[in-house]
């Protein structure tokens, strides 16, 4: 089935792809009901016929690329010497349903920090469809047992243990991922801060801490580390939903994975798509 492991490669490579299936044939036709293929933006695999049939579902399917759809579309087709066909005549004499489903790219998260709240954030993000960067300097702190928790994970998880510069991990990172910086110290956090906000195509900068830390924090990035206004309030601080009332470190996770749930429902925060490349570290 190559059209399963061009579907598997393009969420490997994040690239955005669309899965091409007949659903329903009357009459002849090329291939029958169940066939499939994969649309990406300059190559298919497999085949649902060709001629005609085919071409309008690449057409089709590279529209959607293009809009970013993200619902799924069906159209059907008559395969008669009589009917409109803009890439050929295909007179195979039946009817054929074809619907296209998006292959989007999900998102990523990257927690810095693995502490009482970063575990249990991870294990909330764990159960949905994402990239999950999860980064600390502590010895043990992302060793597989402790990370034994999101072994069923729907998430894929990227663990990157780091003994010092954890800032260096942004450079890795996709594309449009939502950063969460809840470390154990208060300087690694400012450092992985100002890194983030050094680096192009990263979505929102999630702080936790109280306003006072951000206070003193906010001043550094402005006075020594010279940071205009508006880059700097591209941090969102303090993370979560303090309505929930409660400081154990579930109810916090719960807030903070609730936040930045609806900040991604509520549609990208950077000029940069999702698998569209990495994301670069830009000079001061």
């Amino acid at each position: 089935m190559r059209w399963l492991r061009a579907a598997v490669d393009l969420r490997d490579r994040r690239e955005p792809g669309v899965l091409v299936t007949v659903t329903a044939v009357r009459g002849h036709a090329p291939r029958e009901a169940g066939a499939k293929m994969v649309v990406g933006r300059t190559r298919t695999w497999d085949t649902i016929g060709g001629g005609n049939l085919e071409a309008v579902a690449v057409e089709r399917a590279r529209e959607m690329l293009e809009d970013r759809c993200a619902r799924p579309e069906t159209f059907t087709t008559s395969l008669s010497e009589k009917a409109p066909s803009p890439h050929g005549v295909q007179c195979c004499g039946g009817e054929v349903t074809v619907l296209l489903e998006p292959l989007p790219v999900p998102p990523a998260v990257a927690i810095f920090g693995m502490g009482h709240v970063g575990h249990e954030l991870a294990r909330i993000l764990a159960r949905h469809d994402l990239d999950l960067h999860l980064v600390d300097t502590r010895p043990g702190r992302l060793d597989p047992e402790r990370l034994a928790p999101l072994a069923d994970a729907d998430a894929r998880v990227h663990p990157h243990p780091v003994p010092v510069l954890p800032e260096l991990v942004l450079g890795e990172l996709p594309a449009g991922t939502q950063v969460l910086v809840m470390t154990h110290d208060h300087a690694e956090d400012a450092a992985v801060v100002d890194a983030a906000l050094r680096t192009e195509g990263l979505g929102t900068i999630g702080l936790i801490g109280s306003a006072t830390k951000w206070a003193r924090l906010r001043r550094r990035l402005l006075v020594e580390g010279g940071l205009a206004e508006e880059v700097v309030d591209r941090v969102v601080t303090p993370v979560g939903m303090p309505g929930l009332g409660g400081r154990d470190p579930a109810t916090i996770a719960l807030g903070v994975a609730a936040d930045l749930l609806l900040r991604s429902a509520a549609g990208p925060s950077t000029a940069v798509a999702p698998g569209e490349g990495r994301a670069t570290a830009a000079g001061p």
